[in-house]
Formats: structure tokens, C-alpha cells, sequence
């Protein structure tokens, strides 16, 4: 009697399909991964650049002391061409030279916005606001919602 054995060699299209699937999906989640990684890499830039910027208002601040309080209603959306390095200021001056270098320095966050209030009596708050979302926010709140509020960094400086 003749006995003939079946027996199966390789792998079957199924095994190979399902196998393509799972690496597949593997690739995918890494691609997901880097693209998030990627954007709170980008986050994280912005977030110490205006940590930079609000500390840098603040260093001029402290250098030109006996004007503290004029730097009171500063916004980088208002321009002011004072410039201080072709010729002598005064503090007063210095005050709008500052705050031109700044609204320059400013502009490198996107949709980048600063401003200088006087909160209390000898107390500034510096905020530095940038689209951290990318949603194309330009408003001037500090708020929760990122398609209209913007990301703030506060520094608070008193006299």
C-alpha cells in the first residue's frame, strides 16, 4: 500500500498577509511617534525662546532702573523706531529703543506678541504670547482655547 504524504512546505499567502499587516501597523505608530516628537520638540523651542525674551525685556529693565515705570503699556504690536546705537539717548529714550529691540526679537515666535503692564504700584508684568497649537491664533488673552488665545510666558518684575 502506497501511503502519500502531504506535507506543507514555505508559507501560505495568509501567514505572509498577516504578517505584512502587523509590521505595517508597527511602521505607522512609529511614524505617529516621530511626527508628535517632532512637535513638542518644536514646542519645547518656542516655549525657552520666550522664556529668553521675557528674561531679556527684563534684563533692560533692571539696566535703565531709574525709568522702571515707563516701561509701563509697552506692546510689541506698537511700532517705535526709536534707535539707540547710532547716537546717544537718554533713559527716556532708552525706554522706546528697548522696546523696539525687543518687538524685533520678538517676531521670531510665531504670531509672537509682547507685552509690559503695571499690575500694582512698582510691580511690571512682562508676557510674552505665541500660536505654540500652530491654529493661527492672534488674540491677546492667555486663555485655554487655542484657536483664539495664545500661549503665554510671565515674568513679573518689581521695583
Amino acid at each position: 500500500m502506497l501511503i502519500i504524504t502531504n506535507r506543507q512546505r514555505g508559507v501560505s499567502l495568509v501567514e505572509s498577509m498577516i504578517s505584512l499587516l502587523v509590521i505595517s501597523v508597527g511602521l505607522l505608530g512609529i511614524a505617529a511617534l516621530q511626527i508628535t516628537s517632532m512637535k513638542q520638540n518644536n514646542s519645547a523651542l518656542h516655549h525657552s525662546q520666550a522664556v529668553w525674551i521675557g528674561y531679556n525685556i527684563a534684563d533692560r529693565i533692571r539696566a535703565n532702573f531709574t525709568q522702571f515705570n515707563n516701561y509701563a503699556g509697552i506692546d510689541t504690536d506698537t511700532s517705535l523706531p526709536q534707535d539707540c546705537l547710532s547716537g546717544p539717548c537718554s533713559s527716556l529714550l532708552m525706554v522706546d529703543a528697548d522696546a523696539a529691540d525687543w518687538a524685533v526679537v520678538v517676531q521670531n515666535l510665531p504670531s509672537g506678541r509682547g507685552t509690559i503692564s503695571s499690575i500694582a504700584a512698582g510691580v511690571l508684568l512682562i508676557q510674552v504670547m505665541w500660536d505654540d497649537e500652530g491654529t493661527g491664533a492672534t488674540g491677546t488673552a492667555c486663555g485655554t482655547d487655542p484657536a483664539t488665545d495664545l500661549t503665554c510666558y510671565t515674568v513679573t518684575l518689581m521695583q
